[in-house]
């Protein structure tokens, strides 16, 4: 079911495609997250909300935005943000669900430190980071050394990448086997629940007593 190899040419095949069409269809998903096409949906989806975040903070940062459009763009990254994660958390309901009909993972193996869904979320975030740093080795218009000093970034973001992958891989191919096992690590994220942020819930109750 889960192929590091795939996963990572799934990224960056949506990430290039994005990047031509930002605003074309997406993938729909024609049957079951258990199957393959499902599955890639998911995966699809999870790279989608990295790819919105990572363009909404470039527009949070652009010179000369407004008090106003910050504060809309801050909105949007915590939305895309809670998404990201929850979207990371359904990919490992996914694959403990399909573990489960094979009576996996081994509750007795060795608890693993990250899960699948959060190792595939970053290996997102470093496709971004290769698709942009690769497009920095070609600028025309950069000042000399740009070109050498970021093709050095990119060799290191491809190796971490790789280096990541192999772990997925090897997470994989040890929890099949019954000698690890993960977790669902649930993000439990506060800021975006009203009743949870003490930002949002202290301003209703002032309004209220007013």
């Amino acid at each position: 079911m889960l192929s590091a190899t795939e996963i990572v040419d799934l990224q960056d095949q949506k990430t290039v495609a994005w990047h031509q069409s930002p605003s074309g269809p997406e993938e729909q998903a024609s049957s079951g997250l258990q199957t393959a096409a499902g599955w890639r949906h998911l995966v699809a989806r999870q790279h989608r909300a990295n790819f919105d975040l990572w363009h909404i903070e470039d527009e949070a940062r652009a010179p000369g935005a407004t008090e106003s459009e910050l504060a809309t763009l801050k909105r949007r990254v915590d939305q895309t943000n809670q998404l990201r994660n929850n979207l990371a958390e359904e990919l490992d309901e996914v694959i403990l669900h399909w573990l489960a009909a094979r009576g996996l993972p081994n509750q007795d193996a060795a608890l693993h430190s990250e899960s699948p869904g959060l190792i595939i979320d970053r290996l997102s975030i470093l496709a971004l980071k290769i698709y942009h740093t690769r497009g920095e080795t070609q600028r025309p218009d950069a000042p000399k050394g740009h070109a050498a000093r970021n093709s050095q970034r990119l060799a290191i973001l491809e190796e971490q990448r790789a280096d990541l992958a192999n772990c997925l891989d090897a997470l994989w191919s040890e929890t099949l086997a019954g000698t690890r096992r993960f977790k669902i690590h649930r993000q439990l994220k506060m800021y975006n629940d009203p009743t949870l942020n003490p930002a949002v819930y202290r301003k209703f109750v002032k309004e209220e007593t007013r």
